[in-house]
């Protein structure tokens, strides 16, 4: 089984979450734990780039990632999706529910 990396980093209105590896059940929670804390101070980025799965757990922790964003008038981006990411947000019809982006210049 293959492990998640979870590689953090800071910019001026944002923090950046790169996922490495596996994001499943076994898993989600530390995603969930770290994205629930930084996104109630500032807008979150995941970049997804090398994910090489991710099921429905870590579909969920993404998703109450963004709501709790909202909550917080923050905003949940999602940076170069890998094609396992994508076909795991579009399985689900959530692909629209994100704002895609390709570089960190493009949060706002």
């Amino acid at each position: 089984m293959e492990q998640l990396k979870i590689q953090e980093k800071k910019g001026a209105n944002y923090s950046l979450l790169e996922l490495f590896g596996v994001l499943d059940s076994y898993n989600f929670m530390e995603l969930q734990q770290k994205a629930f804390t930084l996104i109630k101070e500032k807008n979150l980025i995941l970049d997804l780039s090398n994910l090489t799965a991710m099921d429905s757990s870590g579909l969920s922790a993404i998703l109450g990632s963004s709501t709790l964003g909202m909550e917080f008038g923050r905003m949940l981006y999602i940076m170069n999706p890998s094609s396992e990411a994508r076909k795991a947000l579009e399985s689900t019809g959530f692909m629209d529910m994100f704002n895609i982006i390709f570089s960190v210049t493009e949060v706002v």
